[in-house]
């Protein structure tokens, strides 16, 4: 049975292997150039892809290697059980796949290439963040805030369709909609990550609301305003989903005359995780049409990783770039013995875990020491700030997954609802912010993520429950140092070993709550978050 597993899995990857390498090519391309046709070639290679996984006499194989019980090795088991649900999770109409596929990709063509109208003129989405990061006018930074709104009326029916579409493969294949299918087959359980949610939810909501007051009074004294008129403008993310910036430090002075793409590749190879292959195959500064966000792709699970960004020289690429290369080491330095269907993450939140952790070491005081400079007046002052705006970046963040997740899960649920007055009591009720009166816009549909990552976000709260109990483990276990050391990791080879060695060599080889045993002793638990930050 084994030897009969084998001979099925060499065949299929056989097929899939440089398909998938194709596909991850023209997505890239269609990416960077923002045309139509790119998309559309992106679209249906993703169907030929999942026109394989949709083999009903494969599948039922497959049920029947699952059912025999006579596979105990090892890796073959763990590779049945990712082609098991690969497999179920296409077992739905050909002319619904297809109209899933098209339609996700058209919307996200709308996305990649909408540029909003600020006073009679198209703006990038960096050029909106600008204003609302560093513009003091009110006037100026309701309207770009506006702006950012802009795309949710040209996406929303199709959004809407597209989660019914979503809904009703799930329940072809008797799941009760996406969000319970998703999450299933992602190996998670729906009832407990709703558990861990609100544990979160209780455990954040008194500091949260004292760290948010403080926040609402630094804005006051800086717009010239009183607290009852803070609104969603005032903060300087559009979906205040980043912490603000109250301190008097601009982080942004370390920065401005400094190649932030230079810098993530002096940290990366002082830790024995050169990126170099990654940036020398990547797409790093804005063109027109091109995708204005950024992430990380393995394109052929060989070494072919690359970085999408649009990096400026401030703080915010800075963290995007340490972000994005963590990542890119985590698909790089897996080891390429591995078959490859197990040649990759062994969860979607194990990678944002490690990308986090790297993205984190922007508001660390020891690595802004050893990578930038700081003056020596401002050493202390730093070392205060940094510890405290993560700890409100933390908190910032973990409240606006929140709304993401508890969204998400009541979109599926029933599509049908005033989803435009569910976002706004979801972030009154999680992030304290106040709907603009008399507003009344589909704001929930101009997160992409709703698009291209659907019940996603919840994944980026675990990367950073694993970030921190990563931290510790890293802090305590390896370095020996106490828990609550600030360490930046310039120049530890010690760390990138412990990451290439734990978790980046052994890929999707284990059960991700195995890999958390395996990386740090223990299984997946929120208390060195809590510890940290709350």
């Amino acid at each position: 049975m084994e030897k009969a597993f084998q001979a099925f899995i060499d065949q299929h990857v056989s097929v899939i292997e440089p398909l998938s390498r194709e596909m991850n090519l023209s997505f890239w391309k269609a990416s960077i150039s923002g045309q139509k046709e790119d998309y559309e070639r992106t679209a249906a290679l993703e169907l030929e892809l999942r026109h394989i996984y949709a083999n009903r006499e494969d599948f039922e194989k497959i049920k029947t290697f699952k059912s025999s019980k006579d596979i105990h090795d090892p890796l073959l088991l763990r590779q049945l059980a990712i082609l098991f649900n690969a497999y179920l999770e296409n077992q739905i109409d050909d002319e619904l796949t297809k109209q899933i596929v098209s339609l996700s990709n058209e919307i996200e063509n709308i996305f990649n290439t909408f540029r909003a109208d600020l006073d009679g003129r198209p703006v990038t989405n960096n050029r909106i963040l600008d204003i609302l990061r560093h513009s003091t006018d009110p006037g100026m930074r309701k309207k770009a805030w506006e702006a950012s709104k802009q795309v949710g009326p040209a996406v929303v029916d199709k959004l809407l369709n597209l989660v019914k579409l979503r809904n009703r493969a799930a329940q072809q294949l008797g799941f009760e909609n996406y969000y319970i299918m998703s999450m299933t087959l992602s190996e998670q359980d729906p009832a407990a990550i709703e558990s861990l949610f609100q544990d979160l939810a209780d455990r954040t909501n008194a500091p949260f609301r004292e760290l948010k007051w403080k926040i609402d009074k630094t804005l006051t004294v800086r717009y010239g305003i009183s607290v009852n008129e803070i609104q969603a403008w005032h903060y300087e993310d559009p979906f205040f989903q980043e912490a603000p910036h109250i301190s008097e430090i601009d982080f942004n002075q370390f920065f401005k005359d400094r190649n932030v793409v230079d810098l993530a590749h002096e940290f990366y190879s002082g830790i024995r995780l050169p990126a170099d292959p990654i940036l020398k195959n990547s797409d790093l500064y804005e063109k027109p049409g091109k995708d204005q966000h950024a992430f990380c792709i393995d394109i052929d699970r060989k070494g072919d990783v690359r970085v999408l960004a649009n990096v400026k020289n401030d703080e915010y690429w800075m963290s995007t770039m340490l972000h994005e290369l963590g990542h890119g080491v985590y698909d790089y330095y897996i080891d390429r013995d591995l078959p490859f269907l197990l040649r990759t993450h062994a969860h979607i939140f194990a990678t944002e875990a490690v990308a986090m952790f790297f993205g984190r070491l922007l508001r660390n005081a020891d690595w802004l020491e050893k990578m930038v400079g700081i003056p020596q007046n401002l050493k202390q002052p730093i070392q205060t700030e940094t510890q405290e705006a993560l700890r409100l970046q933390q908190l910032v963040f973990s409240r606006w997954a929140q709304v993401m997740v508890h969204f998400e899960r009541e979109l599926y649920s029933n599509p049908e609802q005033d989803l435009n007055n569910l976002w706004w009591q979801l972030v009154e009720k999680y992030q304290f912010v106040r709907k603009p009166e008399g507003r009344n816009a589909p704001d929930w549909a101009t997160k992409v993520h709703i698009c291209s990552a659907p019940v996603y976000y919840h994944n980026y709260q675990l990367g950073e429950l694993m970030a921190s109990q990563v931290y510790h483990f890293m802090l305590t276990q390896v370095l020996n140092l106490p828990a609550d050391k600030q360490v930046g990791f310039v120049g530890m080879a010690e760390v990138g070993d412990y990451f290439r060695e734990k978790i980046f060599s052994v890929g999707a080889r284990y059960h991700w709550d195995d890999l958390l045993k395996f990386a740090t002793g223990e299984s997946l638990t929120p208390k060195y978050f809590v510890r940290q930050f709350v």
